[in-house]
């Protein structure tokens, strides 16, 4: 038994990394301290608690921790371990947005430009991310268009160039027509390009034009003067500022009842080349500080593309461990600023207003799409909570359901839940429907406090009439059974032949206009439950599958049936061993032994 309070004695006043669990051993929180002892023990003493924290160690069980050499130690593993368990009470970077970058394959004897969603360690630079995939595309295609670099994916060697050499678009390094040296020049000026040293890039190129006009090769000079005047006019667009420091980020953050909005600038050489925001939900209670830090923490970790200098508006805990270790990954200095006037501090608020302005559009988004549903549905109040539901079997095997949950107009992932169906046997998607709407309703009218939370506004069922009206016969059944009055609407999701969302349906079968905004909420509102219950139904099939006789024998767990396997190959030779054969597997005595050849030889 784990008693909190002796264990608070033990803490070592050392840096470490602290992990907390609940009771079904389920990581809650991860943080880093200096002093292991004094950090931990502020969670469980009284003082003023944000409603967040309060409600984390109310969750609490258990903890552990790891004692390191130092804070910058700590703060690595901090990273790496919320990165891998996602506790729900820390600032989780979401995982569902992949922007692109621009890669150049170093490796390469001959590097070529990409684009990609994934970064490894291969060698190869990264710029980015770009929130605008149009934005990578169009420099991208600028780059080998003006550098003239191959255009395949992977380098071959040829008997003769391809097409691109033909219509002067690539230098054709696949027949050894440019020398390393000179295409190294090439992926050198382009990775000063893409850091937004374009000064440099362009004093360059001046000097190689007048050489060329020199030397009377007009052609070649031709070429850098329309090199130079592209690269003028994409840098005229990105500028922005008078910043004269060369590679910095700036972060803005913005807060609203239901949300918060982080928003980064990526500023090189004087001009935006990017920017991108992030939504997390929940943490209006917790100061700004804080979000920082964890997005910083964060977003580096997962980011190759560390600037020299970081500037937000508010100092952060701990500043000094975090530039120190992002000062090592990067292989030189990195400062976290928080300029207080000036064109740096302008910087800063520009970052937080476009934050503002993300996050205010998003809940004009929520906004109207609820209100709309109230128009389109014929409500009396805004349906801030709308749950679906999917069935999903084979031929009456395996019967499962999906729910999930729009919450003020935005779907929620992790409010989703699942049923294996339990009364109804044999192909009956109504009836599955009945069942599971039944369980989920009680659910919340006898546990208000539960898991489910409260109770929808509306019902919206995958499908049509017939779905429609198995659920209203879950709210009469509800209704009747626990002598209770219901107030929830229900509609159906109608799809097309080529299984697209196609409207929404009210129950005398009336299609309901919707626009094409809501139409696509919707669509992904369906998409999304019916992916939950479909993965739900192939994870039980497939589970069923790996099933074994070994599993119904007494003393035989997972571990001992994987040693079996392993040792025999399968459930066959193991019904051929003998008792001593048996025994010659970890974990499995004489007693187990005898059991094995009992059971497997009376099947």
């Amino acid at each position: 038994m784990f008693n909190i309070e002796e264990e608070l004695k033990k803490l070592p006043n050392q840096p470490g990394v602290y992990v907390m669990r609940d009771k079904d051993n389920n990581i809650i929180y991860v943080g880093k301290a200096i002093s292991l002892k004094n950090r931990v023990r502020q969670y469980f003493r009284k003082n003023n608690k944000t409603a967040r924290i309060e409600k984390m160690v109310s969750l609490i069980d258990h903890f552990e921790y790891i004692v390191v050499d130092n804070e910058a130690e700590a703060l690595i593993l901090e990273c790496n371990l919320i990165k891998k368990n996602r506790p729900k009470f820390n600032v989780l970077l979401k995982d569902d947005k992949t922007y692109p970058y621009i890669k150049i394959d170093l490796a390469s004897k001959y590097p070529g430009v990409f684009i990609t969603r994934r970064i490894i360690k291969d060698g190869s630079k990264y710029f980015g991310p770009y929130a605008n995939p149009g934005a990578a595309r169009e420099m991208v295609n600028f780059i080998k268009e003006k550098y003239k670099i191959r255009q395949c994916k992977f380098l071959k060697e040829r008997t003769r160039p391809c097409l691109n050499y033909h219509i002067n678009k690539c230098f054709a390094p696949c027949m050894g027509y440019i020398t390393k040296e000179e295409y190294r020049k090439q992926i050198d000026e382009i990775i000063d390009l893409l850091e937004g040293k374009t000064d440099k890039v362009l004093k360059e190129l001046e000097v190689q034009m007048e050489e060329a006009s020199q030397k009377l090769d007009f052609e070649k000079a031709a070429y850098l003067r329309d090199k130079i005047q592209a690269i003028q006019r994409i840098s005229e667009k990105q500028k922005v500022s008078n910043l004269s420091e060369n590679d910095i980020d700036v972060i803005g953050i913005a807060k609203s009842e239901l949300e918060v909005c982080i928003e980064i600038f990526f500023v090189r050489g004087s001009k935006m080349i990017g920017r991108e925001h992030y939504f997390y939900a929940d943490l209006k209670d917790m100061e700004d500080k804080e979000i920082l830090s964890g997005f910083i923490k964060q977003y580096y970790l997962e980011n190759p593309n560390i600037p020299n200098k970081i500037m937000i508006r508010e100092e952060i805990e701990d500043k000094e461990a975090i530039e120190q270790w992002l000062s090592t990954e990067k292989g030189k200095k990195v400062e976290i600023k928080t300029p207080k006037k000036g064109e740096k501090l302008r910087f800063v608020g520009m970052a937080e207003r476009n934050s503002k302005v993300t996050l205010d559009n998003k809940e004009k988004d929520k906004s109207e799409i609820l209100m709309e549903l109230k128009e389109v549905l014929n409500l009396d109040k805004l349906p801030r909570k709308i749950e679906t539901f999917d069935i999903s079997n084979i031929s009456g095997e395996y019967m499962v359901a999906g729910m999930c949950v729009m919450q003020d107009g935005v779907i929620k992932k992790n409010l989703s839940r699942r049923f294996k169906i339990k009364t109804v046997f044999g192909q009956d998607d109504p009836r599955c429907m009945e069942e599971v709407v039944t369980r989920r309703l009680k659910h919340s009218i006898e546990n208000p406090k539960g898991g489910f939370g409260e109770l929808p506004n509306v019902i919206f069922a995958d499908g049509g009439i017939t779905q429609i009206r198995a659920i209203k016969n879950a709210i009469k059944k509800v209704e009747k059974e626990l002598n209770t009055k219901l107030n929830i609407s229900v509609f159906g999701m109608v799809k097309n032949d080529k299984h697209q969302t196609r409207a929404l349906m009210d129950e005398m079968r009336n299609e309901l206009k919707i626009s094409q905004n809501l139409m696509n909420q919707i669509t992904k509102f369906q998409d999304t439950v019916h992916d939950t219950a479909i993965n739900y139904h192939r994870k039980l099939r497939d589970k069923d599958i790996t099933k074994s006789d070994l599993d119904n024998i007494n003393g035989i767990g997972e571990a001992k049936k994987k040693e079996l396997l392993k040792h025999f190959g399968s459930v066959e030779n193991i019904k051929k061993a003998e008792e001593k054969q048996l025994m010659e597997v970890k974990g499995i005595s004489k007693d187990i032994a005898k059991r094995i050849i009992t059971e497997l030889n009376n099947k």
